[in-house]
């Protein structure tokens, strides 16, 4: 699964040093929390899902690709 990401986001360096599912998860918590964007500007929880989840399903991945990878979005989104 952390080969699919890595698929998912070529252009993030922080998404490089991802190697275990731990790593993955984290980054994807950031990622949904929008941690990394200003504090005035950052979108919802639900947004982030969202725009995830849109992003998986246009992207190249195997389908049991995509759907591990919206599942583990969704888990997490949960949290």
């Amino acid at each position: 699964m952390i080969q699919a990401f890595k698929k998912l986001w070529p252009q993030r360096a922080a998404v490089e040093n991802i190697s275990s599912m731990e790593e993955l998860e984290t980054y994807m918590r950031i990622e949904l929390n929008d941690e990394l964007t200003h504090p005035r500007v950052r979108k919802s929880k639900s947004e982030k899902l969202q725009l995830a989840l849109d992003r998986i399903e246009q992207s190249d991945l195997s389908v049991e690709e995509k759907n591990e990878i919206a599942e583990l979005y969704k888990k997490i989104a949960a949290h």
